[in-house]
């Protein structure tokens, strides 16, 4: 795999060309959902501009605002032989397309015996810290783990953006692929054709031996630059899921094996989150190891608030984090 840099490449530029990529390898490949097409925009950030220009409205085709029309076409095409790549606007509004994505699209392989695979992509986007409010900027991850059959992805930059996208389109289950708005304008390497990256392998960005920080999404990027600030007194090690379901237990457990001490930091609401995975995955299986307790940094339980002080107030911060790993390292050992 090679890569060349290039400060103009984004993660939206990334995605475009994942999905650009899928189609000219793979005519089974379709793209729709609200917007996606041309004449619309190329979807609202532009992630699917030129698509339908290129490969035709065929191929990549604007709906009507009914996202559970568009989950369930998607799944009728990917029984029928396709590989659908739509887009739910917002991270919300997969609440209203629930009944498609857990009933349908998660339990066909189950309910079939292993006979009838659904491989359509999810794409959404979702992220507080822009003053949308609490109906659009939800990170609601911990819903779709909890659910058998589905595959849950969030990238932390252009590169891994682009090689799960394309890991995604390929995979035979249904994937829900989430993209924080906080990271769409970050720069980052252009990809080549054939760069992917394995669902349920998380990456190691930072070797550390005193305690290990595991993120995902945006907030990898704050993990690093806390990691990077305390390196005189803390050495972290950080840790980046890639894919919440499947999960990377042996790389987690390995890392927390060698630190004896953990930091699970994202942006969804901390309460019954992802976190609380991990930690009881960390807890059972380590326990006579751990140094200190297991830290978990997430949003406050409340709907993401509309007034910027507010919202700042809800996000979890790199204070917060710095403050978690002075905690676990001031534990004394028993």
């Amino acid at each position: 795999m090679s890569v060349a840099e290039n400060a103009g490449f984004n993660t939206i530029s990334s995605l475009n060309r994942a999905l650009r990529d899928a189609m000219a390898d793979d005519p089974r490949v379709i793209i729709f959902g609200e917007d996606v097409g041309d004449a619309e925009g190329g979807g609202v950030l532009q992630v699917t501009q030129g698509l339908s220009s290129k490969f035709g409205r065929s191929r990549v085709r604007s709906t009507p605002i009914s996202e559970q029309a568009i989950v369930g076409a998607a799944i009728g095409a990917a029984l029928a032989g396709l590989r659908p790549v739509v887009e739910i606007m917002l991270m919300n509004f997969t609440a209203v397309a629930m009944d498609m994505i857990v009933n349908h699209a998660a339990k066909l392989r189950f309910m079939s015996g292993g006979q009838t695979h659904v491989p359509m992509v999810i794409r959404t986007m979702t992220g507080s810290g822009f003053s949308n409010g609490g109906q659009h900027s939800d990170f609601l991850e911990a819903w779709f783990a909890h659910t058998a059959g589905l595959r849950v992805v969030i990238p932390s930059n252009p590169l891994d953006a682009y090689g799960l996208l394309r890991t995604c389109i390929e995979d035979e289950d249904p994937c829900l692929f989430i993209e924080p708005i906080g990271l769409y304008w970050n720069a980052g390497p252009i990809p080549a054709p054939d760069f992917r990256v394995a669902l349920g392998r998380a990456n190691v960005l930072r070797e550390g031996n005193d305690l290990t920080i595991i993120s995902y999404g945006r907030q990898v990027l704050e993990a690093l630059d806390v990691a990077e600030s305390l390196k005189g007194s803390i050495d972290a090690e950080v840790i980046d899921l890639r894919s919440i379901s499947p999960l990377d237990k042996e790389t987690i457990l390995r890392s927390v094996a060698k630190t004896g001490r953990a930091v699970i930091f994202h942006e969804a609401v901390r309460r019954h989150g992802v976190g609380a995975e991990v930690s009881a995955l960390i807890t059972e299986r380590l326990f006579g190891e751990l140094k200190a307790p297991v830290q978990r940094i997430g949003a406050k339980f409340a709907p993401v608030p509309f007034a910027k002080s507010l919202e700042t107030a809800f996000i979890p911060g790199k204070a917060d984090l710095e403050n978690a790993m002075r905690d676990v390292m001031q534990t004394q050992e028993p």
